[in-house]
């Protein structure tokens, strides 16, 4: 059976434009707001427990999207804690975070889970882009976005059609399109 349409369960409406923008005319795209606790673990662990929850909660199949920003000086911290470390410290704040560092690498990574309903396990689809942690640059209205630099130049310096190209939301985005073209 075809899936025509998917429930992103999200209350951020930069994440829910820019997923409308890369699956436009593969899939409809809904979007609810659902409450999940954060749990501690991997990213995929994570990912996996909140899908399930969310499922739960809405009482049919949802989409749920975790995004981590990993500093390979830091092996992979802050990760899927990313938006508390941000939070707390802004961004000039996770640049003093690598300054006694040489190394100031770091990966972008995006997991959608989808979990068809109440009792599904939830599956995967993951991306990431390699880059750099460097000083804000560009508009501060999307998360990290100031600070995550690819070949040159910060996601918030970039178009958004420029960004959807290349981001690690629309390379785990291409998996899901993939997964749904063969008919899941």
């Amino acid at each position: 059976m075809a899936i025509k349409s998917l429930n992103f369960i999200t209350g951020n409406q930069n994440k829910l434009a820019e997923v409308r923008a890369i699956l436009q005319g593969v899939v409809e795209v809904e979007s609810q707001a659902v409450d999940t606790p954060e749990i501690q673990g991997t990213i995929e662990e994570i990912a996996k427990e909140k899908c399930r929850r969310a499922s739960e909660v809405v009482g049919g199949p949802v989409l749920t999207e975790d995004t981590a920003l990993e500093f390979s000086a830091m092996k992979g911290l802050p990760g899927p804690y990313i938006k508390s470390f941000l939070d707390a410290l802004g961004h000039e704040g996770l640049n003093k975070m690598l300054d006694s560092f040489g190394d100031r690498s770091a990966e972008a990574v995006c997991t959608f889970a989808f979990c068809s309903g109440p009792g599904s396990e939830p599956i995967l689809f993951q991306g990431r882009t390699p880059g750099m942690i460097v000083r804000p640059r560009g508009p501060t209205n999307f998360g990290w976005d100031p600070i995550f630099e690819y070949e040159g130049k910060t996601f918030a310096e970039m178009t958004k059609e420029d960004k959807n190209k290349i981001s690690h939301r629309n390379k785990a985005l291409v998996k899901l399109q993939h997964w749904l073209s063969e008919g899941n």
